[in-house]
């Protein structure tokens, strides 16, 4: 077994409050939808930063500390219900999102611009809204293509966070991976 640098666990830590703090930022949308939350920029820097395994252990961790009571998640819920709820399958998926995207990272010595975009993008969204929308559709009774029309209005803010994300990674990343932090 590899060992673990104290440097991996901090980050990896760091990276899960981030997630926690970043369910707190929220924009409202009309007609009593769900707010926009900063989780999934959260979720798309795990996986740039920390790469495939790095990523999905930071979201294991706040999805562990969600679990035990902490209000961690979105509107300050906790506990098994709200990852059993229709919006919890967004939360399982942000495990499978930073793996994804630190995978797709990882696959290059020196990924592109373009590269980063579609990791973050294919990751921090595809790979999210996959288990989201399956949970939704399932627990409200919705078609999967009703439930995918449901997410045309996170849309936009999850393009800028997957921008912002990869601006953040591109801008300093590179400092980070020499270990100049």
């Amino acid at each position: 077994m590899r060992n673990i640098a104290l440097r991996e666990y901090v980050a990896g830590a760091f990276f899960a409050a981030l997630t926690a703090l970043l369910a707190y930022v929220t924009i409202p949308l009309p007609g009593g939808l769900p707010p926009v939350t900063g989780q999934s920029l959260a979720v798309m820097l795990s996986g740039l930063f920390l790469g495939a395994r790095g990523g999905a252990v930071s979201q294991v961790v706040y999805l562990l500390l969600g679990i035990s009571g902490l209000s961690v998640f979105a509107g300050g819920k906790s506990g098994l219900n709200a990852l059993v709820g229709p919006t919890g399958g967004f939360i399982w998926g942000f495990v499978l999102g930073a793996y994804l995207t630190g995978k797709l990272t990882e696959k290059r010595e020196q990924p592109s611009t373009l590269h980063l975009l579609g990791a973050a993008f294919a990751g921090g969204i595809c790979a999210v809204y996959l288990p989201g929308i399956i949970q939704l559709a399932y627990l409200l009774r919705l078609s999967p293509g009703k439930a995918l029309s449901a997410m045309l209005p996170y849309l936009p803010g999850d393009l800028l966070k997957v921008a912002v994300s990869v601006f953040l990674a591109t801008k300093t990343g590179p400092a980070i991976r020499q270990g100049r932090y």
